[in-house]
């Protein structure tokens, strides 16, 4: 009986390890936290590991959480094991990584390799699979070797945008120049090389070394012999956008908006409803255009109206100017054709070419009334109140949604209430999300950022205390009873007209 009872003991005393086991695997937390006492030292350590910069409060943060975890607990066991860990960049004592890294929104996340040695951005999904699969495909070689027409048809495939490049030798001066384009854009684009172009799926056998990148659209490949770094890189970046990038509800096109939008050329973008009776004479002239000024410095893209609601808020679009053709700049200036019709579009954008056509400027429409105490400032009336004035101007940039801004106001009210009596000063706001801003003059990144124009045009930007003591401190202190007349020295001390980094958060 004593055998007996031992054994049922010893049974239940397994059972309950095992238990114990699970809730203890179901409860541990596979993403590694950080702070300032083990950043530095847990960064070093890893060869690859991934960062989330995050905030407590933020919703999308919390949102990625569960994702990030899950995502964590598989890569736990991927061999070699990959990292994934978080840092709350809100905590005081953290700010310094979130400075170090340029982080200006959260989550950011950003992989670290060699010690922290290379940083590049996470530009993968942002659910779990997803982030398995990026993360699995960045901890790997920048470059796959093709060593069969089998494996070149899986890494090309029909879809895939891929720089192939084919050499006789996997070294010298051109692979070494591929590997490192390769390793700097591994987060964007895919790559790919072999010794034997026969291989590939698409295209005559050619002679390395050449780099074909093959893509689903235009002319499916297309061959570059120029090995230098940013002439490369250049090659790969413009022949991995569509001829005409596609902005609609389909998913397979939102990577070469992306791109798009992230390319440094001057965006021609037209926008029309793709169910109108017009819309397939308007592409197919627009396509026309775009052929005809391939190389000159434009990128073009057609959006459907319909799926296009962000871009029409970004730029300050309404629904009844469509068909339209809107042009941004690298200076972020904008050009609009309303209404345009099939015979006008490549006039205008000729004329556009020609520096015929005027900017248009996104602007809320100028109060009728503007009698309350923060006067209300929009991208039309910018230069009257803020620019030509001869006032002193404490403007804030701010967007509805922000509650640091809507904790902000009250705060202002009081600030220009107590400058009322003071015809030199004015305390002014501008709606950010819906007003057009000199980027030159302001640099807005997050909400709210505050700026201070002097009378004679010295520019600074607010890092003070969110008081109104602070505000009205720092007003006077930089306030200028009149302007600086021309050969007339001022009796204060200015600092020199510039514009600072804002130091605002994102509330996102």
């Amino acid at each position: 009986m004593a055998i007996k009872g031992f054994a049922c003991f010893s049974i239940l005393l397994l059972l309950s390890l095992f238990a114990s086991s699970i809730r203890s695997e179901q409860t541990k937390e596979f993403v590694l936290t950080l702070d300032h006492s083990n950043f530095t030292e847990t960064i070093t350590k890893h060869d690859f590991i991934v960062v989330e910069f995050y905030a407590p409060w933020c919703g999308h943060c919390q949102k990625l959480a569960p994702e990030y975890e899950k995502a964590a607990s598989e890569l736990s066991s991927h061999n070699p094991p990959l990292a994934l860990a978080k840092i709350d960049a809100s905590q005081e004592a953290n700010k310094g990584f979130a400075n170090e890294y340029k982080i200006q929104g959260f989550p950011t996340l950003k992989i670290l390799r060699n010690g922290g040695k290379s940083v590049q951005d996470y530009n993968g999904p942002r659910e779990a699979e997803g982030i398995i699969t990026y993360l699995k495909k960045q901890s790997g070689p920048a470059s796959v070797e093709i060593k069969s027409a089998d494996s070149a048809a899986e890494i090309v495939g029909e879809k895939n945008v891929v720089a192939v490049g084919v050499f006789p030798k996997l070294s010298g001066e051109e692979f070494d120049s591929f590997m490192a384009l390769a390793e700097k854009l591994r987060a964007d684009y895919d790559f790919a090389h072999t010794l034997d172009a026969k291989f590939l799926p698409r295209g005559e056998s050619v002679e390395g070394p050449v780099v074909r990148l093959f893509k689903p659209f235009d002319e499916l490949f297309v061959d570059s012999k120029d090995f230098n770094g940013e002439a490369l890189e250049k090659f790969v970046k413009e022949s991995s956008i569509p001829l005409v990038t596609v902005f609609d509800s389909d998913p397979n096109n939102h990577p070469y908006v992306v791109k798009f939008f992230d390319s440094p050329a001057t965006k021609a973008m037209m926008f029309v409803n793709f169910t109108g009776a017009t819309a397939e004479s308007l592409k197919s002239k627009y396509r026309e255009v775009a052929t005809s000024n391939k190389g000159q410095g434009l990128a073009f893209l057609v959006g459907d109206a319909e799926s296009s609601q962000g871009a029409f808020q970004y730029f300050g679009l309404e629904e009844s100017q469509v068909p339209l053709i809107i042009i941004q700049t690298p200076d972020n200036k904008k050009y609009l054709k309303a209404n345009v019709e099939v015979d006008q579009i490549e006039s205008w954008v000729k004329d556009f070419q020609d520096g015929k056509v005027a900017a248009h400027k996104k602007s809320q429409p100028i109060p009728a009334e503007n009698n309350e105490p923060v006067k209300v400032v929009v991208a039309e009336s910018l230069d009257d109140i803020v620019f030509k004035s001869g006032k002193n101007v404490l403007i804030e940039f701010y967007a509805p949604w922000c509650g640091h801004c809507q904790k902000l106001a009250p705060i202002l009210d009081e600030v220009a209430l107590s400058f009322q009596n003071d015809p030199s000063v004015i305390i002014a706001k501008l709606d950010a999300t819906a007003n057009d801003i000199p980027s030159d003059t302001f640099d807005v990144k997050g909400f709210p950022t505050i700026y201070f124009r002097s009378a004679s045009g010295n520019v600074v930007v607010y890092e003070g205390d969110r008081t109104k003591e602070d505000f009205i401190n720092f007003v006077e202190k930089n306030s200028e009873k009149k302007p600086v007349s021309h050969g007339e020295e001022s009796t204060k001390t200015e600092e020199p007209k510039k514009t600072e980094e804002t130091a605002a958060k994102d509330e996102l």
